[in-house]
């Protein structure tokens, strides 16, 4: 990935929300270009918290503005756990939910 497409992938501060969808191609389905960014931000920029596996929720902290981050699937039925969607968590929301 090139320097280009990190700044572009990173969060932005009007960033609130984030969710993946398949797209239908017909003979297959494919994630979109807003899961392939929530897998982005998850594996090679935001920090790991902590998480719950009751919810099947993760959460993640910007290590540029230390904003917190949660990693949801709504549809755990699914194959892959279907679409992640991933959302701002307010810090005192963030340390509630998860016991920090």
């Amino acid at each position: 990935m090139d320097d280009k497409m990190r700044r572009d992938w990173k969060l932005k501060p009007d960033d609130r929300i984030l969710t993946g969808l398949w797209l239908d191609l017909g003979s297959r389905m494919e994630k979109d270009s807003t899961w392939q960014r929530i897998l982005w931000l998850t594996t090679n920029y935001l920090e790991p918290v902590a998480q719950d596996d009751e919810r099947g929720s993760i959460l993640y902290r910007d290590p540029e503005d230390g904003r917190y981050w949660e990693l949801l699937f709504m549809r755990p039925e699914l194959p892959e756990k279907g679409p992640p969607t991933l959302r701002f968590l307010e810090e005192e929301a963030a340390r509630e939910a998860y016991s920090l």
